[in-house]
């Protein structure tokens, strides 16, 4: 987020839901950023596993630049869901 004055705070509770917008930014778009920018366990350590699951949603994992990484998080949630016990 180098490029925009954006408060780090501002951009977390957006990724948390208590918040609409950073900047431009929605919870999409930041959590995209998060995912491409950073390890799974740094992600783990930022949302909890319930927000991930909430936010790697299609469009999201479609947006991916890496098809490699989107295959990677389509397989993360599956297993998000089977261990948050979630069905659909």
């Amino acid at each position: 987020m180098w490029d925009y004055e954006l408060s780090p705070e501002h951009c977390l509770e957006v990724l948390e839901g208590k918040r609409k917008t950073a900047g431009h930014y929605n919870a999409e778009m930041l959590f995209q950023k998060l995912i491409e920018s950073y390890r799974w366990f740094t992600v783990l350590k930022i949302l909890s596993p319930d927000r991930i699951y909430e936010l790697l949603t299609e469009d999201v994992l479609d947006k991916l630049r890496n098809k490699k990484l989107a295959e990677h998080y389509r397989f993360l949630k599956s297993e998000l869901q089977r261990e948050l016990q979630i069905t659909g």
